[in-house]
This record gives structure tokens, sequence and C-alpha cells, in this order.
């Protein structure tokens, strides 16, 4: 018998292979440093040298702020007799009020105050998960809080008109938040309860009638309620400080992304007269600078009106700024429509959809979204960019914050006052851009 068969055929022992090593994790803080700042030698020597240069960078700037600081002082010079190397932050503390509120009536700050809270409550909605109806929520705070707003700051004698729309304001607002608080509670919305009511009088459209005789009904509860309550009259000249900024400011971001969609719409469009007026306006905006613009504001727009039509600065300023960033935001929106392919225009065409339907609810939601990044930065340019106003004699933060150095007490104070600001403005700035980058992955069909 052949014995090398015989060994074929014998049973092989099993020799189990070692184990492998555990997989090193990189989760946690050590894991991320690791992976990200000292994952080899060159890394590891990049983020030595970068930790080193933000150390030379912010030592003497924390020692300035902070370390060397002056917090209490009654002039400038006791600052300097203290701690002539740091900063003389006793002359911001009293002039807290007038950077945040300019000259407004002290007494009468809380309908500044008032009338923020209540914007922010209108547009917090638009961040909860289980709200519903978020594009008729912004719609209608666009549109009805500024009537809010001008009746809460201004006050005075208003117009029935005035008076009913800030009323049905607040009438809006309250429905926004019974229908979250209901929708959390059983999923259900105000207008379920009432539906069946009205079912009896109308076949179509009850929701939207309900909701409706809703609304008119917490109208008139909220105007007989406040009929004898009267706001004491403060003047446009005495507005000022942050408060100004951001009237301003989020006056001008509101209208700039509908002005700047009309305005790109009227360049592409077939019609000759609309689109060369859109270019017009277009590029003879974006063709001076923005402080030509304001001049040309105060100085031309009244031309334009009867003599015994009196505008104030702040009106002038406000449309000169809402032309100016729609010019610009024109073309962004521009850059969008053009990066959305033929083929959707095609097939929104082979389904026999109109054009404007076409345009509000399959192009512009899709260029919108792709061009989120780059309006965000408009807004954030923007933003910055109120500050010229100070330059026609508006008391806005950034010409209060001058005023600190003017004062007898504080005669020659410049680096705090603008040191303050740039924090201030580095908050709002960053803030807007971390809620655009949120927006934007929230957004992603691709997620």
């Amino acid at each position: 018998m052949d014995t090398t068969q015989d060994h074929k055929n014998e049973l092989r022992e099993f020799i189990p292979k070692p184990d492998r090593p555990p997989i090193t994790t990189t989760s946690g803080p050590l894991g991320w440093l690791k992976k990200n700042l000292f994952g080899n030698i060159w890394n590891t020597l990049l983020t030595a040298a970068v930790f080193g240069l933000l150390f030379l960078i912010l030592k003497p700037f924390w020692e300035w702020t902070v370390v060397n600081a002056v917090w209490t002082a009654s002039t400038r010079r006791e600052c300097m007799s203290i701690s002539p190397d740091g900063a003389c932050w006793a002359g911001i503390i009293p002039w807290i009020n007038n950077l945040m509120y300019g000259l407004y009536p002290d007494r009468l700050q809380w309908r500044v105050d008032l009338g923020f809270v209540l914007g922010i409550l209108w547009f917090l909605p638009l961040a909860l998960k289980k709200a519903k109806h978020k594009m008729q929520i912004a719609l209608l705070g666009i549109l009805l809080m500024p009537f809010l707003a001008n009746y809460l700051f201004l006050g005075g004698e208003r117009s029935n008109f005035h008076y009913i729309v800030a009323c049905s304001a607040l009438g809006a607002l309250l429905l926004i938040y019974l229908n979250i608080v209901l929708n959390y509670l059983n999923g259900k919305s105000l207008v379920r309860y009432i539906e069946p009511f009205i079912e009896r009088m109308a076949k179509q459209h009850t929701a939207l009638f309900s909701y409706l005789i809703i609304w008119f009904i917490a109208t008139g509860v909220i105007a007989v309620l406040f009929k004898s309550q009267t706001l004491e009259y403060v003047s446009v000249d005495a507005w000022g400080g942050l408060f100004l900024t951001l009237i301003i400011s989020g006056v001008s971001i509101v209208a700039a992304l509908p002005i700047g969609i009309v305005l790109a719409l009227g360049r592409r469009s077939d019609m000759p007269i609309i689109k060369w007026f859109s270019i017009c306006t277009i590029e003879l905006v974006r063709s001076v600078p923005m402080i030509t613009v304001l001049f040309m504001s105060v100085t031309m727009l009244p031309l334009f009106f009867p003599n015994t039509m009196e505008l104030n600065k702040l009106v002038q300023v406000l449309v000169a700024v809402c032309l100016f960033a729609g010019a610009y935001m024109a073309e962004t929106v521009r850059g969008g429509l053009q990066a959305i392919p033929r083929g959707q225009y095609d097939a929104a065409k082979s389904l026999g959809i109109g054009y404007w339907y076409t345009m509000i609810f399959i192009i512009l939601p899709q260029a919108l979204r792709a061009m989120i990044p780059n309006i965000v930065t408009s807004f954030i340019s923007l933003f910055k960019d109120t500050t010229l106003v100070s330059i026609i004699g508006l008391f806005d933060i950034m010409l209060m914050a001058r005023n600190i150095s003017i004062d007898k007490n504080w005669l020659g104070l410049h680096t705090e006052p603008l040191v303050a600001i740039s924090i201030l403005f580095f908050v709002f700035c960053y803030s807007m851009s971390r809620y655009s980058q949120r927006l934007e992955k929230r957004l992603n069909p691709n997620k």
C-alpha cells in the first residue's frame, strides 16, 4: 500500500491563528485630539505652531482686556492713573444704556424689549420640529410684525387701521402658540375643534374659514382689552444704539430677498421693458458705494414726494438700504437660478405647469437651497454695513460709541468702545453663520 496516500487521508491537526490586535478607537476627547491635531509628526508641529502664535496674540489682548483692566472709575484720567496698560471699561459701563437704546427714554424702554421679545417668539416656532405651517407663520410675521413693532416703538395717536392690524398680529401670535401647545399635547390643532361646526355652513375650505373665524375673535377680544391703553409718543429722532441697528438691518434683510428675487426674475424675463428696467436698476445700484445711495436717499428722495409730505430720515434710509441689498441679492439669486438644469423647466412645461407655479414650487426652492451660503454671507455683510448710517446722522450703535470719546469725563476713549462693538458684532454674525450651516444640513436632500 502506498504510504503517501495513507498520509493524505490522515486527519490533519487544526492549528488556530493568533488573535488579532484590538481595534484602536478614536472616540472621546483624546481620540478627537489624536485624529485631528496630533495624527502624525507634521500635524503635531503645525498644531504647536498655531497654538504658539495664538498664545503670542491672545496673551497681550487678555492682559489688556481682563487682567489689567479698570472696571470702576469716574474719569478717564483716573483710569490711567490706576492702570495705564489696561482697558478702561469703567467708561463703557455708564454708556451701556445709550449703546443699547440710544436716546430712547429710560422709563419707556420696556416697549423696545417687549417688541423684540414678541419678534423672537414669532419666529421661534420655525426652529421647532412639531410646529406646522412654518411658511405661513413666517409670511404672517413678515407682514404683520412691523405694524405691531411700530405701534410699540413709536406710540402716540395711531389710526384705527394701524391699531386693528397690530391687534390682529397679537391674535395671530396667540393662535400660533395655542396650536403648538395643542399639537404637543394631543397632535391636534385648534381648528380641528371648531371645524365640525363650520362644516354645517361651508362645505369647502372649512379649515381656512375656521382659522379666520378664530383669528377674528381673538383680534376682537385683544382690541377691546387694550382699547383704553395709550402709549406715549417717542420720536424717531430718539431711536438709536443697537436698537436702531437691529431695526435697519432686520428690515433690510427681510426685504432684500423678495426684492432680489423680483429683480432676478425680471432680468431673466423675455419682456424687454421688464428686463432692461431690472438690469438698469441692478447695475446702477451695484456700481456706486452704499454711502452714495444713503446720501442720495436723504437728499433726492424727498423730491419725488409732495412738499406737504414730510419723510423722516429713518424711512429714507430704510428705502435706500433695502434697494441696495436687493440689487446685490438679485445677482446671488440669478446665480442660483442658472445652476438649475434646463431639464427642470422642460419637465414642468411638459406637464402643463405654468410659469409662476414652476418658479415658486419647483425652481426657486432648489435655487435658494443651493445659494444659502451666499445669501447668508450677503446678510452678514449687510448687517455690518448698516453702521454707515451714522455718517448721515442716525444715532446707531457706532455713532453712540463715538460719542463716548467726546464725553468730558471720558475724553479720548476710542479703543474700548470699538472693541466692545466688535465683540458684539462677532456674536451676531457668528450666530447667523452657525444657523445657516444648520439650515443647510437640514435642507440637504443628499443627507
